[in-house]
């Protein structure tokens, strides 16, 4: 039995589904099915319950999992001892959706967990924010993960995975994003971010000529467009802090693959760092990043 294994079953849980987990640990579906097997004739019985159209993870693998969590959280309190501190200085990026987010949430856990690490942030898209890192200029960095699953000599740890949804005025009822796209005016997210190329490669497709009355680099600021009614946008899911600011209303999109992934990104060599577990740990908790995913459907692959 290999370690990886483990892993594997505590992102299937953490994830809901096997190709969710799978895209998690860089496997293919069908080698985490495997991977699942085999921890199932290791331990002489199965993890999931695959008699209904959708699996469901066994007691068992809820067990299986929580001990490795535990026993890893145990190993790792072993190499950092409670009583010893976190300091020194960490260079942090973070796009602007981050910036005005998860931030304040990290920042107040960190003033808790590691009150004398000095914090300097640095604003910017995913791409000049991983030219800093690979330059030396910052440490640490939270970006949305490129599709191609980003640079392999840089470590990555997916903290959320955000759907993109269509935007529109909540006195405008229509939940077909075609329609709505068709009926109003296309407030395009600007191409130069990478989740504005995602969204408008969508827009154009689903609706081939539609015409686009203003581009803009802020998630925010489109938000407030539609709020005053003046179109519709497609852009990741917002905040609900957005939500209730703006007089707007989120619709789902037909394309489950429409999803971007927030990740934080380190040079791999820094992986390891205290600074940078400390930090990891901040954010996973603004962000709500789960140990564990609640038992629910699972969908094989």
């Amino acid at each position: 039995m290999k370690l990886e294994a483990l892993n594997t079953l505590t992102a299937v849980l953490r994830h809901g589904s096997f190709a969710a987990a799978a895209e998690f640990v860089h496997l293919t579906p069908s080698a985490v099915s495997l991977q699942i097997k085999q921890l199932e004739a290791y331990f002489g019985q199965p993890l999931f319950d695959r008699s209904a159209r959708q699996s469901r993870p066994t007691a068992f693998a809820q067990t299986l999992s929580a001990t490795v969590l535990r026993a890893l959280g145990e190993i790792e309190a072993l190499r950092q001892p409670a009583h010893s501190s976190v300091s020194g200085r960490i260079r942090l990026g973070t796009i602007e959706s981050v910036l005005m987010g998860a931030l304040p949430a990290a920042f107040a856990a960190l003033r808790v967990s590691a009150p004398a690490l000095n914090l300097h942030f640095v604003r910017g898209s995913t791409a000049s924010l991983l030219d800093e890192l690979k330059a030396g200029r910052i440490e640490v960095a939270v970006v949305v993960r490129p599709p191609s699953g980003g640079s392999s000599r840089l470590h990555w740890t997916t903290l959320r995975r955000e759907p993109f949804v269509l935007i529109a005025p909540t006195r405008v009822r229509s939940d077909k994003p075609e329609a709505l796209l068709k009926a109003h005016d296309w407030i395009r997210l600007d191409r130069k971010l990478s989740a504005g190329r995602v969204a408008a490669q969508y827009v154009e497709k689903l609706v081939p000529g539609v015409r686009c009355s203003i581009e803009l680099p802020s998630i925010e600021g489109i938000v407030a467009m539609v709020g005053a009614g003046l179109g519709v946008s497609v852009v990741p899911q917002l905040r609900r802090e957005l939500l209730r600011a703006y007089d707007v209303r989120e619709v789902p999109l037909d394309d489950t693959r429409m999803h971007r992934q927030v990740a934080m990104v380190c040079r791999s060599a820094d992986a390891e760092d205290r600074r940078q577990l400390v930090v990891r740990a901040a954010f996973m908790r603004a962000l709500g990043t789960p140990e564990v995913a609640d038992a629910g459907n699972l969908t094989q692959p």
